[in-house]
């Protein structure tokens, strides 16, 4: 070996121990970089929510709002005074009923009065073709006595109904007999029915016989609820 053989020896180990040092360096660096930059983008992401990965990225969907309903019919009270005045041009329209041979003017109140006319809508009840419960009574054995065969209704009967030349019809679908005080066949609900009432049984007012309705469209289907 020639003298300067040693020399150049150590000059080129150096020389690669400085260039494994110098590319551990820079791995270290880089690494150490995208550290920092994790932590940077972290960062920002804190105060910038839209700055966001696709990863970390999610989607909502917002559901529309659920259609705002009406407010439901309010029945009045019963009148403290049975026989209070009504007017005489107190009508709400026309009221039929094939199976009872019933073809009357359909008035409007709940006293004596008005329901001695004949067949009566309970004010503020639904009025007819609205949503809610439309209320009507009528008498079985006195005057008109216009709901006396009431018990004759079968499930499938017809009632028609007509208001302002608008004609509205309700099926019967049932028959109950209730207590007398049973004010709970005039409660309102989003579906869009009837109830017709009368005194129970025939020449006593001990309990009341009801018949409950729904209204049909044109197509003798159940017009559906609103909710």
């Amino acid at each position: 070996m020639s003298p300067r053989q040693p020399h150049r020896l150590a000059a080129l180990v150096i020389a690669a121990l400085a260039i494994a040092a110098s590319c551990t360096a820079a791995e270290g660096n880089e690494s150490r970089g995208q550290e920092l930059g994790a932590a940077t983008f972290a960062a920002y992401s804190a105060d910038w929510p839209g700055l966001v990965t696709p990863e970390t990225t999610t989607t909502t969907t917002t559901e529309p709002p659920a259609p705002e309903l009406p407010p439901l019919p309010v029945p009045d009270p019963l009148p403290l005074d049975p026989f209070q005045p009504e007017p005489d041009d107190a009508v709400v329209g026309h009221i039929e009923i094939p199976r009872l041979d019933i073809d009357e003017v359909l008035h409007e109140g709940m006293s004596l009065t008005a329901i001695n006319r004949g067949p009566s809508h309970w004010p503020g009840t639904a009025a007819p073709g609205e949503v809610g419960n439309m209320v009507l009574a009528g008498h079985r054995t006195t005057y008109s006595r216009p709901f006396y065969d009431l018990d004759l209704v079968e499930p499938g009967d017809e009632m028609i109904i007509t208001r302002d030349d608008e004609t509205f019809v309700y099926v019967a679908e049932r028959t109950e007999v209730v207590p007398d005080d049973a004010l709970w066949i005039a409660d309102q609900t989003y579906d869009f029915t009837a109830t017709t009432f009368a005194c129970h049984p025939k020449g006593s007012a001990r309990e009341r016989i009801v018949v409950f309705w729904q209204l049909v469209d044109d197509d003798g289907e159940p017009v559906p609820a609103l909710a």
